[in-house]
């Protein structure tokens, strides 16, 4: 999967961006705060989410690690997809979408482009309280569910029942990578 670009970005449509790297042309969708903020630098780096579909594989790139945190927050909502969830950045900042989530601004969320009332109750009952900013370092974390952990344990070979019995033991708010480590750690010395 790809990852990171490193190149030279040039407008192709309202919200898509050639990446040029070493001469190959990658195109990636991007919310229009990124695509500005891209096209500004003569040379950018592309933060990259590969899509996987049936028929394409489609690239959506970001300028900062916190609008990439907002976008995969908002895939994980029923209903919102990686094209909706791109125009719901491109309607507002990640801080004014985080601010009406944990306010539980039903409102203000239906005011973006595409969310209706319903919408807009679903993406504040999934992610609020699940999702932070720190102001020192303008960061985004969020704090994924046990059933995010269990998951990737068992895509590694873990049986379903071992997984169950190491995740319940971890802390409730613990992120994923910490979860994950620690669910390594602890079922490969299980497995000695």
């Amino acid at each position: 999967m790809i990852a990171l670009l490193r190149g030279k970005a040039t407008a192709l449509h309202e919200n898509t961006l050639i990446v040029d790297v070493n001469g190959v042309g990658y195109e990636v969708t991007c919310s229009e705060l990124t695509k500005f903020d891209l096209l500004e630098k003569e040379y950018c780096k592309v933060l990259i989410h590969t899509h996987v579909r049936e028929d394409a594989i489609v690239l959506f790139g970001f300028s900062t690690p916190i609008e990439k945190q907002m976008f995969l927050s908002l895939v994980k909502v029923n209903g919102i997809g990686p094209k909706m969830a791109m125009t719901i950045l491109s309607a507002g900042s990640v801080e004014s979408i985080l601010k009406f989530i944990d306010e539980g601004d039903v409102k203000g969320l239906s005011s973006l482009p595409k969310i209706g009332k319903k919408k807009a109750e679903q993406i504040i009952l999934t992610l609020k309280g699940k999702l932070i900013i720190e102001d020192q370092n303008k960061t985004l974390s969020t704090f994924l569910s046990r059933d995010d952990i269990c998951s990737a344990l068992i895509h590694l070979g873990f049986k379903p029942n071992d997984v169950a019995l190491v995740v319940d033991k971890m802390d409730s708010s613990i992120d994923l990578q910490t979860g994950v480590r620690i669910g390594l750690s602890a079922l490969t010395q299980a497995q000695i």
